[in-house]
């Protein structure tokens, strides 16, 4: 079983910047493919970011250009940076891992991080 740990949340202010930190507790082939879901208050989950064991990366496209994540496979940890933070960017970010990129972008990952809050004042 593969636990997932979330940091780097916070408040910041509009156009400010965040790093969030997500890593695993044990080596699993569900590793293969990690990213990041989002849920804002009154909306359902959205596809953030993604990336492979190769680091083949996936964003979805209204945020590519202002996040970007990668990973350190020693570590067992994702990364998403984020800049240009705006008020519309404030959810709870959950990490997920799966053995699929496919899976991770819909959703259907095998393992979830408990989230971090990200809030961007105006």
């Amino acid at each position: 079983q593969v636990e997932l740990v979330e940091s780097g949340g916070g408040v910041v202010e509009a156009g400010g910047s965040l790093r969030l930190s997500c890593t695993a507790s044990l080596d699993s082939a569900t590793l293969y493919a990690m990213g990041w879901f989002r849920q804002a208050p009154g909306k359902e989950r959205e596809f953030v970011a993604g990336i492979t064991w190769e680091a083949r990366t996936y964003y979805a496209d209204s945020l590519r250009g202002r996040f970007t994540v990668s990973r350190d496979n020693a570590a067992r940890t994702v990364y998403l940076q984020m800049n240009s933070l705006e008020p519309e960017d404030t959810a709870v970010y959950y990490c997920e891992t799966s053995f699929k990129s496919s899976s991770l972008r819909e959703g259907a990952a095998e393992y979830w991080g408990r989230g971090t809050q990200v809030t961007v004042s105006s």
